[in-house]
């Protein structure tokens, strides 16, 4: 009856609210004060692929790859008392999984002070990758910068001077090696801009037969050459948006001289007429060398260096931004799920580990092509392992080759300094941790490596629980 006390134990009601929470489906976190977790209900766990024990000596910044605190909503809520409802969220655990959801979160007070913090969260990670799967599928789709996978400081860096140069209508020159994805920045600085409605003309000045180039960029006029007629260049069709000139410095001086006077006039005259055109062009241009070095060589005008590199952009290599590997290994597997009708669910550590020891010459695209390659050797099969990547590839992961006459003599040496090369390295990162308490972050910045280095690290030594931490 109404108001008797119930006769179940503390115990027994804990398991009837625990069980209520694990059958919501809504992700449910509360935190306390010190950022430890009071409820974390399945759904959440299953969301973001994450247990308790993965947030132990962990703090939310440690557990999540947010930017500052002020990406994390619930710390928002727990310091300042800061309510949200009914907003998008978009984060990744410190696995690198990717994670959209739309959230309501708020403080929990008594006695009007905030003793905790909760976060109700329904998961629309497929929905928002479908999203973007369909804009791509699109042909009059381009890439944006929500679309550039990379969380390392090298590439961040990158992608929010490119977010910056949006706002207005100067020239670009993004330069880096082939591979590296200069023209997905090309596509994301035009989408971003007031003139994404406008025409995003895409043009390799390297793949133009040198006597066509010039009427393709300018347009003609019937009877200017054999077989001349009326026809638009690429400026006139690119009007009021942006026009993408890839490799420019492969473009003839002569052209460059054109191309400059063009751009000091913004005016240009078709072959074979006396009309010059006002144009309203954006002008993006890339190369895959550096641009000091094609100007001592003659391949690109000095005078036009400086017309073109109002914003200049150097995009690293793969072998500079090496913490992106797993997040651009992961984006691929997806892909080629998709394309290949497969469910490759994960690459084992060994593959990961060659893939951290190769120098990756071909950048990006050769990681798409060798991650490609092996999901064709795969039947039926969930994990990626080392025997399915391409064998060119493996060839290149193995060690050079030991001289015979002194194999023999070195064999033994070499195993002894593996191995402590590996135990050497395993006591700097517990020592690091233990000093720290377990914080991944300050860890790592006393290792002098970024936190997804060290976690890569704390994974290949099966350091995830931090057993030492209770040894003296």
């Amino acid at each position: 009856m109404a108001g008797e006390t119930s006769s179940l134990s503390e115990q027994e009601i804990h398991d009837i609210f625990a069980s209520i929470m694990n059958k919501l489906d809504e992700g449910v976190r509360i935190i306390d004060g010190n950022e430890q977790l009071l409820l974390y209900n399945e759904k959440m766990r299953t969301m973001e692929s994450m247990t308790y024990e993965d947030f132990q000596n962990k703090g939310m910044m440690d557990a999540f790859q947010f930017r500052d605190e002020r990406d994390s909503r619930l710390l928002q809520a727990i310091k300042h008392g800061k309510s949200t409802k009914h907003k998008k969220q978009h984060y990744f655990n410190y696995h690198g999984k990717e994670i959209t959801s739309m959230n309501e979160t708020f403080p929990i007070y008594s006695d009007g002070r905030i003793i905790a913090a909760a976060e109700i969260a329904k998961d629309i990670t497929r929905v928002e990758k479908l999203v973007r799967e369909n804009q791509k599928k699109s042909d009059q789709s381009l890439f944006t910068f929500e679309q550039i996978i990379g969380r390392s400081p090298e590439i961040t860096e990158v992608i929010e001077n490119a977010r910056r140069a949006t706002r207005t209508s100067s020239s670009v020159l993004i330069s880096g090696g082939t591979g590296t994805g200069k023209e997905l920045f090309a596509q994301s600085i035009h989408s971003g801009s007031a003139r994404a409605n406008a025409p995003f003309i895409s043009q390799n000045c390297a793949a133009l037969p040198e006597n066509l180039i010039e009427g393709i960029l300018f347009g003609s006029v019937k009877g200017a050459f054999t077989g001349a007629t009326d026809r638009a260049g690429l400026f006139e069709e690119a009007e009021g948006g942006s026009l993408l000139l890839d490799e420019i410095n492969s473009l003839p001086p002569s052209l460059q001289a054109k191309l400059l006077r063009a751009l000091q006039e913004k005016k240009i005259t078709r072959i074979g007429d006396h009309k010059a055109r006002p144009i309203d062009v954006r002008i993006i241009t890339t190369m895959n060398e550096d641009p000091g070095k094609a100007i001592r060589e003659g391949r690109l005008r000095e005078d036009l260096y400086y017309r073109l590199s109002v914003v200049h952009l150097i995009v690293p290599s793969l072998c500079e931004r090496m913490n992106d590997i797993e997040p651009l290994t992961e984006t691929f597997v997806d892909k080629y799920n998709q394309i290949f009708q497969m469910n490759v669910e994960r690459v084992t550590a060994e593959a990961l580990e060659g893939f951290f020891a190769y120098t990756w010459p071909g950048n990006i695209r050769e990681l798409e092509h060798v991650i490609e390659g092996a999901m064709n050797l795969m039947i039926d099969e969930q994990v990626l392992t080392v025997k399915h990547l391409p064998a060119h590839f493996r060839n290149k992961m193995k060690p050079a080759e030991i001289d015979s006459s002194a194999e023999a003599e070195t064999a033994e040496m070499n195993g002894n300094l593996r191995d402590h090369l590996h135990s050497t390295e395993y006591d700097f990162i517990k020592k690091a941790l233990t000093r720290r308490n377990g914080n991944v972050v300050k860890a790592a910045k006393d290792l002098g490596i970024s936190r997804q280095s060290l976690q890569y690290r704390m994974k290949k030594f099966h350091m995830g629980r931090f057993p030492f931490l209770d040894e003296s």
